[in-house]
């Protein structure tokens, strides 16, 4: 896990902050979740690895909608990451950073900024009211992926192996409120649209 070689002042400031974070989005409504590193993949080649942190419980999707009073109570020594439930409050569609940055600056230049959350891995996540199907222009991608109904979401300050979650754009920037799903949808169909013809440019220019 990222924090285990960290004096313990650096975990316990860490835990401080993850669990001071889950109460404030539990308060605004956002079903928050306790998540715990998984377990290690071994590939051939590669060291122990794990993909992102996964709910605590296996019947996690019971404890969406906790008041956070509850949610508190959760975040302890073992709790080492912060999830949010998709698909009732909130869905997120998750993108490669390249699409990221096209799709962000087309939101700064319309006024309508959305709440980015970037992963260690090169994800990132966009935030939106939930949907209920994802524009087939995003859905044939392999590298996109839409997180709605059963799925979850890690949230600043989450842990990866090699780094830490953190906003791109805070909820803040956007009043706490998030924007349609098919606005954002829109943007980054654009954004993949912008982004292939520059592929296309590169390559007869070639």
């Amino acid at each position: 896990m990222l924090d285990a070689n960290w004096p313990d002042s650096w975990r316990n400031a860490f835990r401080i902050e993850l669990r001071a974070e889950a109460i404030g989005l539990a308060w605004r409504g956002w079903p928050v979740l306790p998540g715990a590193t998984p377990e290690p993949i071994t590939a051939e080649g590669d060291d122990l690895t794990w993909r992102r942190p996964v709910p605590v419980r296996d019947d996690w999707r019971e404890l969406v909608g906790s008041h956070a009073h509850e949610v508190a109570s959760w975040f302890s020594d073992r709790t080492h990451s912060l999830l949010v439930a998709t698909g009732t409050v909130l869905d997120a569609v998750e993108v490669d950073q390249e699409l990221g940055k096209r799709a962000a600056r087309l939101l700064r230049s319309i006024g309508h900024p959305a709440p980015i959350v970037a992963m260690p891995n090169g994800r990132w996540l966009f935030l939106t009211l939930p949907s209920e199907h994802l524009p087939a222009e995003l859905a044939e991608q392999i590298s996109v992926q839409w997180h709605g109904k059963d799925s979850y979401i890690p949230l600043p300050p989450s842990p990866f192996q090699h780094g830490v979650v953190h906003w791109r754009v805070k909820p803040e920037v956007c009043g706490w409120q998030l924007p349609p799903a098919a606005e954002v949808q829109d943007v980054l169909v654009r954004a993949l649209a912008d982004e292939h013809a520059s592929m296309l440019v590169e390559s007869a220019a070639a």
